[in-house]
């Protein structure tokens, strides 16, 4: 035995012994939980550590997360939070008054729904403050892009550029640009940016392993694009990865795959493949999320497909013949209906092939808001539930907004789990934070930190409890990786990856999750993070 936790208050979330006080760990894996009984285990090497009364919950996994984008974010102007469009062009200044001549600048987090007015910046806003520089800013949401002149010129946009498909170059009436660059409609920018090296990223990465292990983060699904997957395997390949990593295959390059015969789970227990990643839409922030009727206000807009219909089918066919399951960006109701519709049809010839529901674990990203009509379906064709808790508050004064009424099915993951849905919870970092327990308490409070919108919180019937919270963050993302037989929980033959709380979430106010501090983390038996 090379390593015994004592006199620890254990939630292995293990059906058969939900409680300890002793865990037992050789090697990567864990061989024993229980009482004082696993302490007779200790062999003459084994390394004894009293937990002092200290929480041990199995580690988090955040199961939706742009890795690249949250570890390169880290370096990038921060428009995360600011209240208005002076103070973000104020920051972009600062950082252009530093910057060589002809340098990109490159910023995230704006979100113009929360500032006064609400409407869109423009090229016009950004100019005087970067003559010399292209500044390429990526909305809060990630499915808005707000750019300078120079940004455009150097792009060659013109009023005579085409949109790109799945994308919008927005326009003034006069037909030109006006520096707001809609869904894939930033490709045309960005494909202009001179790209990072995989080694570049690969230290980026190493950064925000660390913060990630100090917020209790043992794993992550992750949605990033070809460039991710080199860094995380130059990574791997040194033993620094540091967390288990599911990596999604974004559309554009699934072929590829299909070509070379790889299947999803090819990899291992740090690194392995996940699904076809594909978008059906835009977004709520931006108002490009399809939906079944129009945006309240906004009478002719009724959202953005980003992929239609018939072609996600022909995709997520192609993918399940080829041992894909698919995971589909869906945030508007009808977006939810269309993905909803393609996997209906899929499930139905994979069941001719004799392919079981387990065997394919199709998911949706975000569910955003369901129509009434399809709150069964998911449950229905065993589909996952990818929900994001925290996007909840902080998104509930422009879905009120913009979806009324609607809302009271939106972000709503308890409707889901009360029909039986795998639900696997994450952050969508760099969107939202990825400290998994302030998805937690926005989960089970549906409140923000500051406790708006009241004591109940945002439709308080959505609200889940801290064990299925906590759940969402372990057992979910197992199931959906197909490691459900070796992580998400703490018992004999599962990964030891754990983590260390200064409190028992469980016997604590809900308000106070906020409060709950991640002392150590382990995975695969070793201490990556101590906070002693």
């Amino acid at each position: 035995m090379d390593r015994i936790l004592t006199n620890a208050v254990v939630h292995t979330l293990d059906q058969q012994s939900p409680r300890a006080t002793t865990i037992a760990i050789r090697g990567d894996r864990i061989v024993a939980t229980g009482g004082g009984e696993v302490r007779s285990l200790a062999e003459r090497h084994t390394v004894v550590e009293d937990m002092k009364g200290a929480t041990i919950i199995p580690g988090l996994t955040d199961a939706h997360i742009h890795w690249e984008k949250t570890a390169v974010s880290l370096s990038r102007i921060n428009l995360m939070d600011v209240p208005t469009k002076e103070e973000a062009v104020r920051r972009v200044a600062e950082v252009a008054a530093k910057a060589k001549p002809g340098e990109w600048l490159e910023g995230f987090g704006w979100a113009q729904g929360t500032w006064p007015g609400g409407a869109f910046p423009t090229a016009a806003d950004l100019d005087p403050v970067t003559p010399h520089n292209p500044v390429y800013l990526s909305a809060r949401s990630g499915h808005a892009t707000w750019v300078n002149s120079l940004a455009l010129k150097e792009a060659g946009i013109t009023a005579s550029t085409p949109n790109p498909k799945g994308g919008e170059i927005q326009r003034d009436r006069k037909g030109e640009a006006t520096g707001l660059l809609l869904e894939d409609g930033n490709i045309v920018v960005a494909r202009v940016i001179p790209t990072m090296k995989a080694e570049d990223v690969a230290a980026a990465m190493e950064t925000a392993r660390e913060l990630a292990w100090r917020c209790g983060l043992t794993g992550l699904h992750d949605y990033d694009w070809e460039l991710a997957f080199e860094a995380m395997q130059l990574l791997h390949e040194r033993g620094a990865l540091g967390l288990r990593v599911l990596k999604h295959i974004n559309l554009p390059f699934i072929h590829h795959a299909h070509e070379l015969r790889l299947r999803t789970g090819f990899g291992d227990d740090w690194l392995r493949l996940g699904a076809l990643k594909i978008f059906a839409d835009g977004a709520l922030g931006p108002l490009t999320a399809q939906m079944v009727d129009p945006y309240e206000g906004q009478p002719n807009n009724r959202g953005m497909i980003v992929t239609p219909k018939a072609e996600m089918l022909e995709a997520v066919m192609r993918a399940s013949r080829h041992g894909f399951p698919s995971t589909i960006h869906a945030i508007g109701d009808e977006a939810v209906r269309h993905v909803l519709d393609v996997y209906e049809e899929v499930r139905r010839d994979e069941a001719r092939r004799g392919v079981p529901p387990s065997a394919m674990r199709h998911r949706i990203e975000h569910v955003q808001i369901v129509h009434p009509d399809d709150v069964r379906r998911l449950a229905e064709l065993q589909v996952i539930g990818s929900f994001q808790p925290i996007h909840a508050t902080s998104d509930y004064p422009v879905a009120d907004q913009y979806w009324g009424a609607r809302s009271r099915l939106a972000y709503n993951a308890r409707v889901q789990i009360d029909q039986g849905v795998h639900v696997a919870f994450g952050s969508d970092s760099p969107v939202e934070p990825f400290e998994p327990f302030k998805g937690i308490h926005a989960a089970v409070t549906r409140r923000r930190a500051d406790g708006s919108p009241g004591r109940e919180g945002w439709y308080p019937e959505a609200r889940i409890t801290i064990d299925e919270a906590i759940r969402g963050y372990t057992e979910g993302p197992a199931w959906a990786a197909y490691m459900e037989d070796r992580l998400g929980r703490l018992a004999p033959n599962f990964l030891a990856d754990l983590i260390v709380l200064d409190r028992d979430p469980y016997a604590i106010d809900p308000d106070d999750l906020l409060k709950v501090g991640v002392m150590k983390t382990m995975v695969g038996g070793e201490w990556k993070f101590s906070g002693d």
